[in-house]
């Protein structure tokens, strides 16, 4: 006898279900997709990559570059404080 497939969604009811739970304290509180464990020697290649690839561009930029970006960067600035 072949095997169900596996439910792709919960039904709008068990999502109630769960939310309820969670919201009196009775079951466990989701977690949102994308958060969880980490591979941590994926998060330090990131990482690694990050702090390299600054430097790399930060070396490539203009002078005139970078300072169109830093006056974009003072603009930005100013009108968050009005």
């Amino acid at each position: 006898m072949p095997k169900k497939p596996a439910k792709l969604r919960p039904d709008m009811n068990e999502v109630a279900y769960r939310t309820m739970l969670a919201a009196t304290g009775q079951g466990p509180k989701p977690t949102p997709p994308g958060e969880g464990e980490k591979n941590p020697e994926a998060v330090e290649r990131g990482r690694r990559g990050g702090r390299i690839g600054g430097k790399v561009r930060a070396a490539k930029l203009t002078k005139a570059r970078k300072a169109e970006i830093a006056t974009r960067a003072a603009n930005a600035r100013h009108r968050k404080r009005s």
